[in-house]
């Protein structure tokens, strides 16, 4: 007997994503604000293709806009920061990390390595060498069977863009995704996959605040691919502790 195989079906569900960013270049720089005016954030929002329900949250609000019920409804969180890491309130780093490990997917952007959630799921420095010289930036797949690299070529381009730089003082990743090369000769492992608990984590460096990379399609692509990547997996919570009751008949060995 043939049988027919169904095509893939689409996600029926909508993913709850919610945008993250310390919003403070685009209200202090006239020329972040030109290429962002509602912010980096909004940018990604609009930019992001999928069947998502997007949420944006901003440092400066109550619980920087974290809140527990915010968290618990979200399905993957995408942070952007940079010149604010130390104003995040440690009980918010613990609150988001908590929900990652509990299987919410975390993609950290461009300068978020410094991030203290990401250094608190890293635990590294997650230090790098960097220059800011408006690089052009080639972004080589270096996992072309990864869902984040679907739909991209070999290769992209960004005209202009930080230059981040080894070494990378992360943990080994699960995978590594994309590998830039600089105009100026230096590589950096910019597309990194990792597993925390139950959560996927991925970091993706282009994203510089003075350039419009978050309107390049490539890029958009990328997250929007990692969201449905990082999305949780739908399954009973798992049970840890003691006195797990027994899967079949533990016979006496005559020890008291």
């Amino acid at each position: 007997m043939r049988h027919e195989i169904a095509p893939q079906l689409q996600q029926l569900t909508p993913l709850r994503v919610t945008i993250w960013n310390e919003f403070r270049h685009e209200k202090t720089k006239p020329s972040v604000r030109e290429i962002y005016p509602q912010g980096m954030h909004h940018a990604i929002a609009e930019g992001l293709t999928g069947n998502f329900v997007i949420h944006t949250a901003t440092l400066d609000e109550p619980e920087h806009g974290l809140t527990e019920e915010l968290l618990a409804n979200t399905d993957v969180l995408i942070w952007w920061g940079h010149v604010a890491h130390k104003e995040v309130a440690d009980e918010i780093v613990d609150r988001v990390a908590a929900r990652v490990l509990q299987g919410m997917g975390f993609i950290a952007l461009h300068s978020s390595h410094y991030a203290k959630v990401f250094k608190k799921l890293m635990g590294t420095t997650c230090a790098l060498l960097y220059r800011d010289a408006g690089e052009k930036e080639r972004l080589w797949v270096t996992a072309p069977g990864h869902p984040i690299a679907e739909g991209i070529g070999p290769f992209f381009e960004l005209e202009r863009e930080e230059m981040y730089g080894e070494f990378f003082d992360i943990p080994t990743p699960d995978e590594v995704v994309f590998t830039s090369w600089f105009e100026g000769g230096n590589i950096f492992r910019s597309g990194c996959c990792f597993n925390r608990g139950l959560g996927k984590i991925f970091y993706f460096q282009p994203g510089h605040e003075l350039y419009p990379t978050y309107r390049d399609a490539n890029v958009l692509r990328v997250i929007s691919n990692a969201v449905r990547w990082a999305a949780p997996v739908k399954r009973d919570a798992l049970r840890f502790g003691k006195d797990v009751p027994a899967l079949e008949v533990i016979r006496s060995k005559g020890m008291e």
